[in-house]
């Protein structure tokens, strides 16, 4: 996987050819980057079904519990095709107003 620090967030790509080799590799690594806002980019992964986003679940959720943002990268799925837990957005852009969006919510005490 490759990780690219931003000023807040870091951005994950994965180098690994199969989806499930970058969940494990994630889930395995995940103390390394708990402190941070965290986007995953999976564009590339252009047929992807919801089953394989659902194995972010419980990675996101534990992000999410430590005040964290957790946000996927990919456009191959509709919005009512994923959980409301689950924050997928089409591009990197909106996954950085997301996460600016987290920060302003967290400052103001939501």
């Amino acid at each position: 996987m490759k990780t690219i620090e931003k000023e807040n967030y870091l951005l994950i790509e994965p180098e690994e050819a199969s989806l499930t080799d970058f969940t494990s590799a994630l889930t395995k690594n995940h103390s390394t980057f708990k402190e941070k806002n965290v986007i995953l980019d999976l564009h590339k992964f252009r047929e992807i079904m919801s089953e394989n986003l659902l194995s972010f679940l419980e990675l996101s959720n534990v992000h999410r519990n430590e005040n964290k943002s957790f946000v996927i990268v990919n456009d191959a799925l509709g919005i009512d095709e994923l959980p409301d837990e689950l924050v997928v957005v089409p591009t990197v852009l909106e996954a950085e107003d997301m996460i600016q969006m987290d920060e302003i919510q967290r400052d103001l005490g939501f």
